[in-house]
């Protein structure tokens, strides 16, 4: 990477990296697979959430979440999956990106599971009838994101299992991190007390997520 950067000491070549950390193992090097096995097919089944990362044709990046009940990912065979697009707030980050470049990643996560899977590949904006009538859903999408598989593989659990994740005994501690209401107030997009913001963000998730269910 080139560039003026604000960090002193940084690393500028991939043989200096490697100086650093030690060369990979041979199970890690060679976990990736071209295609959904069975064991991922029946782990995607059960997801709940989905961090999705997209490249638009500016070169920006982006990372939304996802998240639905079981089967708002649907694996299609053993190259392609969809995922149900449900409502948002509308600026379509992902989307548009998908249309400009057709570029995705995706790490997907099962609550109480520390290892989670990941999906590269390449991915459209779906109305298919034939692909929307999969999913199972309260209320049918409009529309759903689906992805040509180029590789998957399992991810390790250290990273869950450092936050803590799914350890109630940890929550408590991060009780007090500011919450949306919060940071909405602290810069400025809402001229507005934190409390009040917090009802109207609370009532405008229930209105969302009943219309979903209607």
């Amino acid at each position: 990477m080139t560039g003026a950067t604000p960090f002193r000491a940084t690393i500028d070549s991939l043989d200096e990296l490697r100086t650093v950390y030690r060369e990979p193992s041979p199970l890690v090097l060679g976990k990736e697979r071209p295609t959904i096995d069975d064991a991922t097919r029946a782990f995607l089944a059960h997801c709940r959430f989905a961090a999705i990362g997209t490249v638009g044709a500016s070169g920006d990046l982006d990372v939304s979440p996802r998240g639905g009940e079981r089967g708002f990912v649907q694996v299609l065979d053993e190259r392609r999956l969809a995922i149900a697009d449900l409502s948002g707030n509308n600026r379509l980050d992902t989307l548009t990106n998908i249309v400009e470049t057709g570029r995705i990643a995706l790490v997907f996560v099962v609550p109480g599971k520390t290892e989670t899977v990941r999906v590269n590949g390449r991915a459209w904006v779906t109305v298919d009838d034939e692909v929307l009538d999969t999913f199972t859903l309260p209320k049918r999408p409009k529309a759903a994101i689906g992805v040509e598989v180029r590789t998957t593989f399992m991810h390790c659990g250290k990273a869950f299992m450092r936050g803590q994740l799914w350890e109630p005994a940890a929550w408590e501690d991060l009780a007090s991190a500011p919450d949306g209401a919060d940071i909405l107030t602290c810069q400025g997009v809402v001229e507005a007390e934190a409390g009040l913001v917090r009802q109207h963000l609370a009532e405008g998730y229930e209105a969302d997520l009943a219309a979903e269910r209607a």
